[in-house]
């Protein structure tokens, strides 16, 4: 029976469609989809339906056609644009963060806007299911305003090149969901879309995964959205599903509109990044990362952090296309660095 929202509240998907198991359940078409995120957004379905419905979809994987519902969706009712007039990189990293390796893509983004590649971060507060260290958390540690009205985050793009947008500001809705999520104990399906959120209206999307099959659903995501906007995305191994590239052997992928998917891979010890991930581990994940941002970026460190933050900025000047090439790209790091634009661009921050 219909109701407001349609035809499929959540305890009819999951009787008929989506949770009789992982082997025989089956997908949801883009209306139903589209449907449930609604129900969602509005906290309309009873918690424990919810809960069932978050793993059942979990269990059997949500295909792209789903994913690009749910984004819709949640660009039609949850998400705030502001929309600079540079053109920036979007990385939206993973929301629930990082919990034992140092989080290098403040330091990483603060170089590479330094070289001329603006680039937006964006992030919550501790959020579901593992509630560790994001970016907001890191420009927290180094006294950067982080509590951004849209306009504001728009603001600050323009003005230094780099810029952080706050999941509660732009994303209000989907952050209203934070205990929802909370009580699951595990990743759900909003974890994924969150990250497509573009609140800056980006053409370029930088992202990471640990298999290239999640690179390949993310990139047919942003082909079957509706809103997503993206023209570009490159993806890479990231360390704990953070956008910090993977030490050693590394798989990219690369897309553009209109083409396919391109994968390539990568030897970071080629440039400069000859040790292991358990080397770029930190006691304190969100203090020791805004001190290896500020020795990095004043030009006190050279050791395995500077090295892998080198790489990082190349890659966001490579994922706009900014650079040809890495090397190239390490190259304008170095120089941002030594000439001391990275750090007077840390500071330009701070007293936004």
């Amino acid at each position: 029976m219909a109701d407001d929202y349609g035809e499929w509240p959540l305890k009819r998907l999951n009787t008929e469609v989506v949770a009789s198991g992982p082997k025989s359940a089956s997908d949801m078409d883009r209306r139903q989809a589209r449907e449930a995120f609604q129900r969602i957004l509005d906290l309309n379905p009873d918690p424990t339906t919810l809960g069932a419905f978050w793993l059942a979809n979990r269990w059997k994987k949500n295909n792209p056609e789903e994913l690009a519902a749910f984004v819709d969706v949640m660009y039609e009712e949850s998400r705030i644009a502001a929309e600079p007039d540079a053109d920036p990189v979007d990385c939206g990293a993973n929301y629930d963060g990082k919990a034992r390796s140092a989080l290098l893509g403040v330091a990483a983004g603060i170089v590479a806007a330094a070289a001329g590649t603006p680039v937006v971060v964006h992030s919550g507060d501790r959020v579901p299911s593992q509630k560790e260290v994001a970016y907001k958390d890191v420009l927290a540690e180094l006294g950067v305003k982080t509590d951004l009205e849209p306009e504001e985050s728009a603001t600050m793009v323009d003005e230094h090149g780099f810029g952080f947008y706050y999941q509660p500001s732009f994303n209000p809705v989907v952050d209203a969901l934070w205990d929802r999520r909370d009580n699951m104990g595990v990743r759900t399906f909003v974890n994924t879309v969150e990250t497509l959120a573009n609140p800056a209206n980006a053409d370029v999307h930088l992202g990471s995964f640990y298999h290239l099959a999640f690179a390949e659903k993310m990139v047919e995501t942003v082909r079957e959205s509706e809103h997503a906007g993206f023209e570009r995305v490159l993806m890479f191994q990231g360390m704990e599903g953070y956008d910090d590239v993977r030490p050693g052997s590394t798989t990219v992928a690369e897309w553009d509109a209109g083409t396919d998917m391109e994968d390539f891979t990568i030897e970071t010890p080629e440039y400069g990044m000859d040790f292991e991930s358990e080397d770029l581990h930190v006691d304190d994940v969100a203090a020791d990362s805004a001190e290896i941002t500020l020795d990095v970026l004043s030009g006190e460190r050279h050791d395995q952090f500077r090295d892998a933050v080198l790489v990082n900025a190349a890659l966001r000047m490579y994922a706009r296309g900014d650079v040809a090439s890495l090397d190239e790209g390490i190259d304008e790091a170095e120089h941002v660095i030594s000439d001391g634009s990275a750090e007077h661009l840390l500071a330009d921050l701070c007293a936004f």
